[in-house]
């Protein structure tokens, strides 16, 4: 197929989750055969971090506003579908520009609850209530009842879950000294500052003998750290492999909103399974439908759940890592969710053409 995707960021992983979920899955549909085109607002921020400007997956290309999209209306109109992720810069008027001529046309919500939220006040700045029937396929981060409401209560022609997932060609195993017993990725985020606080910080304060690590951007100067944690402002998604095997464990900390829809894997974890670096992570809902708890994933509600955890013989702890990984491999890999997109394309494009016949059909009767 040829596919043209609108999404956030694909050149910058700085700040954003965004990037690595559309590296993972167009490598993954480069490698079976599709043409992707995939533009970019240009950004001065993303600019000025950019560690993918040329991707050989795909053809990336960057716009200046809005209306320099239509310099691209010729492949626009030839795509076999057309797919504007969450958080594009004015993604209402992006969509509104898009809309006509588009054969098929698709919703890539990497945000949903935050959508979601949005669209209970009358929409978000990248999507209005008034588009979301637009589309012939909402694809969503978030599963679960939350795909229910987005059909029943917004119009949402068919909703179905896109997971995020890992490149598995990018993350594995490799031999490397242990550095950290303890670490983190995410960018700061004041809803998931108290978890980090509770699951990582404090165990590094009753353990002084033990390191720990915390990489993301953003985080405020007031932050009281640790002797023992080691802070790394930005880590780019080539080093997050080799970040995730010099761990004895990583930490999974779920924003608030996406913790109470539930059903909202980050792509850390498959990142960190797929790897076999051992996960503990907050609670929430839906969680055993990713990983069984127990075997593939600790849940850690609290300080002491933490503390348990380091105390762990290794062997035990590396089969956690182990079954993880397994999981991962089995489930949640770019090529498993290249392999779903092209089946939910299809399904629109089947149940679209069944509807037009039909409409013929009684048209001529």
């Amino acid at each position: 197929m040829r596919l043209v995707f609108l999404g956030l960021s694909l050149s910058s992983s700085w700040g954003n989750g965004h990037a690595t979920t559309y590296r993972a899955l167009l490598r993954a549909l480069d490698r079976r055969g599709h043409e992707v085109l995939f533009l970019e607002r240009d950004q001065p921020w993303y600019a000025a971090h950019r560690d993918l400007p040329k991707p050989d997956f795909c053809d990336l290309r960057l716009y200046g506003r809005v209306a320099d999209l239509d310099r691209y209306a010729g492949s626009i109109a030839s795509a076999d579908a057309v797919i504007v992720g969450s958080y594009v810069p004015e993604g209402v008027a992006v969509i509104d520009r898009l809309s006509s001529p588009v054969r098929l046309f698709a919703f890539y919500d990497i945000d949903t609850p935050i959508t979601m939220a949005g669209l209970a006040e009358g929409g978000t700045a990248y999507l209005s209530p008034a588009q979301v029937p637009l589309f012939d396929l909402y694809l969503s981060f978030t599963g679960g009842p939350r795909l229910r409401t987005l059909e029943r209560k917004y119009g949402a022609r068919r909703a179905r879950p896109l997971y995020c997932a890992v490149d598995v060609e990018l993350h594995r195993p490799t031999p490397s000294p242990r550095r950290w017993d303890l670490g983190y990725i995410g960018t700061y985020s004041e809803d998931r500052q108290p978890i980090l606080e509770r699951l990582l910080i404090e165990p590094a304060r009753q353990l002084p003998e033990r390191r720990f690590a915390v990489a993301g951007p953003l985080y405020p100067d007031g932050i009281r750290w640790p002797a023992n944690v080691d802070r790394i402002e930005h880590l780019g998604p080539a080093d997050h492999p080799g970040f995730y095997c010099s761990l004895g464990w990583t930490l999974n900390v779920t924003r608030a909103d996406m913790r109470l829809a539930g059903y909202s894997p980050s792509v850390r974890l498959f990142e960190a399974s797929a790897c076999a670096c051992p996960i503990l992570s907050d609670p929430w809902p839906g969680l055993n439908t990713f990983f069984l708890p127990g075997r593939d994933i600790l849940v850690a509600p609290d300080t002491d759940d933490v503390l348990a955890a380091l105390a762990m013989d290794p062997a035990s702890r590396l089969a956690i890592g182990a079954a993880g990984r397994a999981r991962t491999l089995a489930r949640h890999t770019a090529d498993i969710r290249a392999q779903e997109l092209e089946c939910f394309l299809a399904e629109a494009r089947h149940r679209d053409m069944r509807r037009s016949v039909a409409m013929v059909a009684g048209a001529d009767a």
